[in-house]
Order: structure tokens, then sequence, then C-alpha cells
């Protein structure tokens, strides 16, 4: 994990946005085998990183916040509310480590951005139209097809 200064009664702290965190605690990392670059050392050596964030555990982040990156993870989400990041792309744990931690931070991120409301606009007379002529060239298409096509 990243180390940052804190005073010794708390906890170290994993910072996301300025007055927002998240704890090592709600984090739990594995280390599988990695495929991809890297020879022999592949098969012996368990340099890829499961990064496991309990997301519905967690206590620090807001629940409207939750519920974005929830939306965000998609299939990464567990059914037990957990989010499973998966880093493979380095040859070594740090890096590995580093680059989930970093896209976890990223996603949660993202989860703070507040969604801009949709105003609903009436649609324009020449979209419209447009339409309506798309419709005509379409239903002539249709109109030709079959039996005694256009015979009218």
């Amino acid at each position: 994990m990243t180390d940052h200064e804190q005073d010794p009664g708390q906890k170290q702290r994993i910072p996301v946005t300025g007055r927002f965190y998240i704890l090592p605690d709600d984090l739990h990392e594995d280390f599988i085998r990695a495929s991809g670059p890297g020879g022999q050392n592949v098969n012996k050596v368990s340099t890829a990183v499961q990064l496991r964030f309990d997301l519905d555990g967690n206590t620090t982040l807001p629940e409207d916040v939750k519920t974005r990156a929830a939306t965000l993870a998609g299939s990464r989400l567990t059914q037990g509310g957990e989010i499973v990041l998966q880093a493979d792309r380095f040859r070594t744990r740090e890096r590995n480590r580093e680059d989930a931690l970093n896209r976890l931070l990223e996603l949660l991120r993202k989860a703070f951005e507040k969604p801009k409301p949709r105003k609903a606009t009436r649609p324009t007379l020449a979209s419209k139209k447009r339409r309506l002529e798309t419709k005509k060239k379409r239903g002539a298409v249709k109109k030709m097809r079959g039996r005694g096509a256009g015979l009218d």
C-alpha cells in the first residue's frame, strides 16, 4: 500500500479525493500466476495481483458514491459487494499492486462525479421534417416489395 503520514492515533488512509479516503482494511490482495510476457518466470512466480475492495463494508465513502461505483464496476462487482480488479500488466508484484490500486482509485474518483441531469427539449421543426421524410422513403421502399409491386 501507499504510505501516507497521519497522526499515530488514526489508521493509515488512502486518499481518494480531497476529503474522502479508503482504509487498507477494506482492501484484500491475492497474488496469482500471470499470463503474458515473462518467459519461464510466469510459470514459477505469482506476480499478478487480484485486488478486492469491500464496497458494501466500506464506511468512509458516501452512499451515493458507492452506488455509482457499483454501477461503474459492472461485472467486476461480486454478489458479495466487492470490487475485484486483476492486474498482470507488469512483471513485478510491486508494479502490479500499484496498477491495481491506481485503477481502483480512478474508478472511485469517477464515481464522485455527479451525472449532469438531462433537460428535456422539444424536437426542432427541421428534425421533425427529416423524420417524416425518412418515414416516407422507407414506406416507398416497402411498398415496392411483394406481388404486384407499385401497381396501384
